[in-house]
């Protein structure tokens, strides 16, 4: 689970390359999937590469990768997705049981416990979920509870257009829809059916809450409490946050190592350089100057693998109301015409990524390609008659923001060059200090013009590509997007019982995304992690992330 809903943080670039630089080659072989070696001992510390949060550690308000990869260390769900293939099963829930699939019924497994030492029951969800779900308690993922009956009545609809909850009290704190049977029974009643919500409940935001979150939401942001199979143990600001095992874990989803650190990095070329030394054990990271000619597999022989995973990187446009230079949809249909992608992946990600044709990952069921058409095909003459048609571009220069402190440098000013050279326009590449405050700066509605936005899955459903992003009022709907037609084609799916039938209204409404364009689909993801000579069973998640289940010290 990522992401997702968590925006990812990460994408490599070569520090220096530029689009049409000469051709660097690439090798053909597939890498693995995992370190060869097995087993490993039990105990020790390990370090991995993590970088800042954006927000504190509360699970509901948590959706990006920095923060993301800590609380899926730290907490334990209803459901836990499969690492290799991202399958959902059973954690803290025994069942989860439905007939019609609006109305259902989960059962928790007894003895679960949090780090504080509290029994996690059935109120640990629900409390957790209304607090998500509640709207004057801001959280970013509290859209995940929509389905949920009683959504709208939590809701702040206030006069003031930037702060709805200003002056405004919702009619109700508490969801109609959960209802707490006993200690270890509780019931969810969705306002329409939802085929996919046993799904979607191994996602961070719907982690249970202890009682003593309640008490005081921001002192638990800086040292977060959950259920999983390790514990938090220390933030240090900028620098590492340390995680320990948890003696009293009593799931099946544990670790064999006594202590993480995430070493924060403000700079992947420096983890990457560390891990070559030894100075840290894993870096799911490896920047573009080491995929050149697969650099990477001589750095580090048998310390490297890589995997196809469930991440797009897109571009997104401000909302119209932020910048309206790109409020035209044949504004942006020339200029994802105007970028080339088979070259930029080529000179810069040596192959190792796919051109995106869409919206929605190959790894989920209900993928279908070419769903952005031509507007996803290179073609600087057919961009240019686009970009003539709109009325040319009267906003002097373009830019694309992206945070400064991964490897996007490269990437995003070849796709400017591309631009510039189809378009003939200027379009530059615009640095902000790091992810933080760029996300942030997105959130406040303050970035303009265009800015590299990712997606990796929080759970494997198409629907998790297309409903937190785009639709009306969705979490990490960052353009405003919105479209009443895509919209109703949404629900419409969510209601289906078939899998067959609820994918093809998906797919019907990632089809229309083609025709407002409301971020640019550039290409589907392949995760290369790289590791010390330490450690062993070093393996990548269906998510892009590491599997704490099977990492070791040899």
């Amino acid at each position: 689970m990522r992401g997702t809903t968590r925006t990812v943080t990460m994408v490599a670039g070569v520090a220096s390359v530029a689009l049409l630089a000469a051709a660097c080659g690439g090798g053909s072989d597939n890498p693995g999937t995992s370190s060869s070696a097995s087993g490993g001992k039990t105990g020790g510390t390990v370090t991995v590469r993590g970088c800042n949060p954006q927000n504190p550690l509360i699970p509901s308000n948590t959706t990006e990768t920095c923060g993301g990869n800590v609380l899926d260390a730290i907490t334990a769900k209803l459901v836990h997705y499969n690492p290799e293939t991202a399958a959902p099963e059973n954690d803290i829930a025994d069942k989860i049981e439905s007939t019609d699939n609006q109305n259902f019924t989960i059962t928790l497994k007894k003895g679960y416990k949090f780090h504080d030492g509290t029994e996690v029951k059935s109120k640990n969800f629900v409390d957790a979920w209304n607090y998500a779900a509640y709207g004057p308690n801001a959280q970013s993922s509290g859209y995940f509870m929509e389905p949920i009956e009683g959504y709208g009545d939590l809701q702040c609809a206030g006069k003031d257009s930037e702060d709805p909850c200003k002056g405004y009290t919702p009619k109700a704190k508490k969801l109609t829809g959960l209802v707490v049977k006993d200690d270890y029974t509780f019931t969810v009643k969705t306002t329409e059916k939802v085929s996919n919500l046993p799904v979607r409940l191994g996602y961070s935001a719907f982690s249970p809450l202890p009682d003593s979150f309640f008490n005081d939401p921001k002192a638990f942001g800086e040292k977060p409490i959950g259920a999983g199979p390790y514990k938090f143990d220390s933030w240090t600001k900028n620098t590492e946050i340390k995680l320990s095992k948890f003696a009293d874990y009593s799931g099946k989803f544990g670790g064999k190592l006594d202590n993480i650190t995430f070493k924060i990095y403000q700079d992947a070329d420096a983890a990457y350089t560390d891990v070559q030394a030894n100075n840290l054990d894993v870096t799911d990271e490896v920047p573009s100057s080491a995929m050149i000619d697969d650099k990477y597999k001589q750095d580090l022989p048998d310390r490297n693998a890589q995997k196809a995973v469930g991440v797009i990187q897109t571009i997104t446009f401000a909302p119209s109301k932020v910048d309206p230079n790109y409020a035209d949809p044949k504004i942006r249909q020339a200029i994802s015409m105007a970028i080339d992608r088979p070259t930029i992946i080529k000179q810069i990600f040596n192959n190792t990524r796919q051109p995106a044709t869409g919206w929605v990952s190959p790894v989920v069921d209900g993928y279908k390609a070419n769903q952005c058409g031509e507007w996803c095909t290179f073609d600087a003459a057919k961009a240019k008659a686009k970009l003539d048609e709109a009325g040319g571009f009267k906003g002097g220069k373009m830019t694309i923001a992206y945070n400064a402190d991964a490897s996007h440098k490269a990437w995003v000013e070849a796709t400017c060059n591309s631009i510039k050279g189809a378009l003939g326009v200027d379009c530059v590449a615009t640095p902000v200090v790091d992810f933080s405050t760029f996300r942030a700066n997105i959130a406040a509605r303050k970035q303009k013009g265009m800015f590299r936005t990712g997606w990796q899955m929080d759970y494997p459903s198409i629907e998790n590509f297309l409903a937190p992003i785009f639709k009306t009022g969705a979490s990490s709907n960052d353009g405003d997007y919105s479209n009443p037609e895509f919209d109703k084609l949404l629900n419409e799916a969510a209601a289906q019982t078939d899998a067959a039938q609820a994918n093809a209204k998906y797919q019907q409404a990632e089809a229309l995304l083609a025709n407002d364009m409301p971020a640019i689909p550039m290409w589907y993801s392949t995760a290369t992690f790289g590791w010390s000579d330490k450690v062993t069973g070093v393996k990548i998640t269906a998510f892009g992330t590491i599997d704490f289940s099977s990492l070791a010290l040899k």
